[in-house]
């Protein structure tokens, strides 16, 4: 079910008038209803895996039972074996349902052409795996449960309705943000209240999230597809110009996702962590991963950068581990060379600033208190984002060879001629309203979202013409409609 269709439409209002006027003064119903509620939103797309989704989550509670056990009825040191078995084997069997779903295709296929290197040619067999919905997200929130009732740092939970209802929260469920059991589970646990300005709050960052996937993402996406499906036939400019549709569009996608998710949930009286904090507003790559995707670059800065030494150690140490962590967070996003180099990539990027400890340079908002940035601010901003731009050609390409072909003819002499591809007239509409859009996200850089506190000290005709505007907007210039792209990780 997609946050953009009829059938959210209508399944939210339901959802929310029975969660706040039929099961109100039950906890535990309360939270059933979620989890039925977040089972039929899964299930929308294809019931089958919903059985998936249930083994992860049973396995994932069970082994909370089984190392609360261990500790009850064991001393610390006979129980430590124990609760690494435990904890390991529930790691391995998630992690082997990942990868069966998501990289059984992409090893079969790469380990037939390293035969055909060779000439020699044999049959792949591959199964060609259906890829379920959001498998990595609900895996990655389903195991840190796991690894952090292991280090103590949650006690594990006895109540199953309120587990289920952790990770198939259905705002978060197929494209995060990737919760921590320590924010999310807790809140299960206590009897929630309708609060009238948090639901309006969480209305405002919906609506700003569907701007930014109906109006700008969704168009983008129509003129990203076209040059990237066309780009042999694309002059230099062209090529540039898809690259650029194609940043705005996997911004406006993801971040739009978030913040629908994160909306949502404050309708039900539940905080989400942020995901998104104005990443195209970075001086620095290490900035942009602070600010970009923060649920997952924290997931793994925490589970996989920290216990392999983190940036302690010898150079060749700190080397190892941002190699390892960028090359984990390209294979994480696809089963594709492309996604690795993408990752590799980064990993160049950010290890001069990690050599030279200037990764935390910047830490504050750009431009805090201020209208405008500085001169050096805004060469910082802009080379960053043409870094980003210049790796996204590799996220976005079918493959490594089409990245190539796309980067060699963006820096061709056709690069200072007037882009040319069908629709180019009409293409001048999403640049305006890109233009816009970064305005009034720039505006609102020190806010959780860009509008959270725009217009609230406006006369009250004013704020509702800004939020009719929006509406207006989102009917008048909404693309296609485009499923989400971050639904295929």
């Amino acid at each position: 079910m997609l946050f953009n269709s009829l059938d959210f439409a209508i399944f939210l209002p339901v959802v929310f008038f029975l969660y706040w006027f039929v099961t109100n003064k039950n906890l535990k119903l309360q939270n059933l209803l979620l989890v039925v509620s977040s089972f039929v939103f899964y299930g929308w797309w294809d019931w089958r895996f919903l059985i998936l989704m249930g083994i992860t989550i049973l396995l994932s509670w069970l082994s909370g039972l089984g190392i609360r056990s261990v500790r009850y009825n064991h001393e610390e040191g006979a129980a430590r074996k124990r609760l690494r078995l435990i904890t390991a084997l529930n790691i391995i069997i998630n992690l082997l349902i990942l990868g069966y779903f998501k990289y059984y295709n992409f090893f079969i296929e790469s380990f037939t052409e390293a035969f055909s290197l060779f000439g020699k040619e044999i049959s792949s067999g591959s199964l060609k795996i259906i890829l379920p919905v959001g498998i990595s997200f609900y895996t990655f929130q389903a195991l840190s449960y796991t690894i952090d009732v292991y280090r103590k740092k949650i006690s594990p939970t006895t109540d199953v309705i309120s587990f289920f209802a952790y990770v198939s929260f259905f705002p978060q469920l197929v494209a995060g943000p990737i919760e921590r059991a320590t924010n999310l589970l807790p809140q299960f646990y206590r009897k929630r209240h309708f609060d009238p300005v948090q639901a309006a709050d969480g209305l405002r960052q919906i609506l700003w999230g569907l701007f930014k996937k109906i109006v700008i993402a969704d168009n983008c996406a129509e003129y990203a597809n076209t040059i990237f499906n066309e780009s042999a036939d694309m002059s230099g400019s062209t090529l540039l110009l898809g690259a650029l549709f194609f940043t705005f569009q996997i911004y406006g996608d993801f971040s739009g996702y978030s913040d629908i998710a994160i909306g949502t949930a404050r309708l039900f009286g539940i905080n989400l962590m942020r995901n998104f904090a104005f990443p195209y507003f970075s001086r620095d790559i290490a900035e942009f991963w602070r600010r970009w995707h923060i649920s997952l670059t924290t997931w793994f800065r925490d589970y996989l950068y920290i216990p392999l030494g983190g940036s302690r150690g010898s150079v060749m140490m700190k080397i190892r581990n941002t190699f390892i962590i960028f090359l984990v967070s390209g294979f994480w996003h696809g089963a594709d060379w492309t996604f690795i180099i993408w990752g590799a990539l980064n990993a160049v990027y950010f290890l001069p600033l990690l050599l030279t400890k200037r990764n935390r340079a910047n830490l504050e908002t750009v431009a805090q208190g201020k209208r405008l940035p500085t001169m050096k601010e805004t060469l910082s901003m802009l080379s960053t984002f043409g870094l980003t731009l210049f790796a996204w050609i590799f996220f976005r390409a079918e493959s490594l060879d089409h990245a190539v072909a796309y980067i060699s003819g963006i820096f061709s002499a056709s690069l200072f001629t007037i882009p040319q591809f069908a629709g180019s007239a009409d293409a001048v509409t999403t640049i305006i309203l890109i233009v816009v859009f970064m305005m009034l996200e720039w505006q609102g850089r020190e806010q959780q979202y860009a509008i959270e506190r725009l217009g609230l000290n406006w006369k009250r005709p004013w704020r509702y013409a800004f939020y009719y505007a929006v509406i207006i907007a989102i009917i008048q210039f909404g693309g296609s409609e485009q499923q989400f792209i971050y639904f295929q990780f």
